[in-house]
Order: C-alpha cells, then structure tokens, then sequence
C-alpha cells in the first residue's frame, strides 16, 4: 500500500494541491493589472499580430486578387461561412475550359476564425486582419463580397 493511499497520506496529497492552487491565486492577485480603455483609447490599443478579425484578399502587385477559385478554402470551411462563385471561360487556344472567380461571398457573422479556409488556399489568396470593430444590427450586413 503506497503512503497517498492511507489516511494520513490521502490529507497530506490533498494539502499539497490545495497549497499548489493558492499560491498560483495570490500570484495572479498581486501581479499588476494591465485594463485598456478601449473606446476612449482606440489609437493606443494594441492587439496581436496573431489575432483573427476579418477575411480579407490580398492584391498583387497589379492590382488583382490570387484567387483561381479552386473551391478549396469552401471545402474547408466546417460551417459554409465561404461561397465561391465562378464562371467557365473556354480558352480559344487550348480549348479547355478554365474557372474564374465571379463572386466570393464570406459571412462574417456565423465564421469561426479557425483559419482552415487560409490554411487550405494554394495561392495565398486569403487571410486574416486586425479589424476586429464590426458590430452592426443587422446580421446581412455581415455578409461580405471580398472580390471587388
């Protein structure tokens, strides 16, 4: 029979994790408190480089997004916040038809900012900013066209 098994050893194990959980308490309780304020205070807030806000496409350096409409970052999404539209263009001179993206719609409002969409792009041609004031009262307005 180990000693944490018996009675005195049972209360000593449990006085150690107590102990463990008070000093992690007064630790955080006497660390200096960091509060922005937020609404008075918007050119000094800082926020992470990492943070998620909003889908936005990028531009090249002519002008134009990447997107080759692949569909993959639609298929990645877990809850279709993403709608790629595309038109087929035949090439006259191989004769094959190519995908070009029409309209891509991304509904902020039910996105998860899990990232999965910009992790699936072949080309880069999506990702993530730091505009994170997008409060409105209509959900429709959180329905974006990025492509325009």
């Amino acid at each position: 029979m180990k000693f944490s098994e018996t009675y005195i050893g049972g209360i000593l194990f449990a006085s150690a994790s107590l102990l463990t959980g008070l000093r992690t308490t007064l630790k955080e309780f006497f660390t200096p408190k960091v509060t922005e304020q937020y609404p008075e205070n918007r050119a000094t807030l800082k926020i992470s480089e990492r943070h998620r806000a909003m889908l936005y496409m990028p531009l090249d350096e002519n002008g134009n997004n990447k997107c080759i409409a692949c569909g993959l970052c639609q298929s990645a999404c877990p809850n279709s916040t993403i709608i790629v539209k595309t038109k087929n263009i035949v090439d006259e001179e191989s004769g094959k038809s190519k995908k070009v993206l029409d309209e891509y719609i991304y509904d902020l409002g039910s996105c998860m900012f899990c990232q999965l969409c910009v992790n699936a792009c072949p080309k880069d041609a999506i990702a993530f900013n730091n505009q994170f004031e997008n409060a409105v009262f209509d959900r429709k307005k959180l329905v974006i066209r990025l492509n325009k």
